[in-house]
């Protein structure tokens, strides 16, 4: 992106959208909530600790911005400093601090979530599924430490895998999620779902999400106590 460009994105984001929108934090365990959303902007998604706008004028730009009293803001733009340009991550362009909001700008990935080709029955390539453990694999190189990569964290798009959520990555304590997900892809998905995907239904997903929280929660206990 040429400087000027950069200029006139951070002055629109800056006038627009930070010095009007309001996100609350309700509670650590749960995603933040956008209650006031500027005209002209759109909110892509919420979670724990941020949420993420586009706007209609700059619509390849995806704009982070954590909720106050959520920490993370400053691992987050070490990790894009870490990870450079990759094509199956984001980039970070700009990163500051403005009217009591911390953001970054970030280049926008777009696809579908592994979680929602599930959901509407649509195929999983393997080459995906290549492409997020090279990722990963390079990400390692970086000196970084992939964490809390899932199937709402990873994207489809034209056939390739993307990594969407790389905010952890500089957590060093160990992340089985993707390898798990593999797992479930190589042993579920491949035999029964690959060649002819249905859709699966949302509360079907949930019920697995649960469970398999449950199931880690209840490891780790079992670690510790023993």
């Amino acid at each position: 992106m040429e400087q000027s460009e950069l200029q006139r994105l951070i002055s629109y984001t800056e006038r627009t959208l930070l010095q009007t929108v309001t996100i609350r934090s309700i509670s650590h365990g749960e995603p933040v909530r956008v209650e006031a959303e500027p005209q002209g902007w759109k909110t892509l998604g919420a979670g724990n600790y941020a949420a993420v706008f586009v706007s209609e004028q700059y619509p390849d730009i995806a704009v982070k911005v954590y909720a106050e009293g959520r920490e993370g803001w400053e691992s987050e733009c070490e990790v894009y400093r870490l990870i450079g340009r990759h094509p199956a991550y984001s980039e970070c362009y700009y990163a500051d601090r403005c009217n009591g909001h911390s953001y970054l700008l970030l280049k926008r990935l777009t696809g579908k979530t592994l979680y929602q080709c599930v959901l509407e029955g649509e195929i999983i390539p393997k080459q995906v599924i290549d492409d997020i453990d090279a990722a990963l694999d390079y990400a390692r190189s970086q000196g970084l430490h992939p964490h809390d990569v899932h199937g709402k964290n990873v994207m489809v798009k034209d056939g390739r895998g993307l990594v969407v959520d790389i905010s952890d990555f500089l957590k060093t304590d160990p992340c089985a999620m993707w390898d798990d997900l593999k797992k479930a892809y190589n042993r579920i998905y491949m035999p029964f779902l690959s060649k002819k995907p249905v859709p699966v239904p949302a509360w079907v997903m949930n019920g697995v999400r649960k469970g398999y929280r449950l199931i880690k929660h209840s490891s780790i206990i079992n670690r510790s106590s023993s």
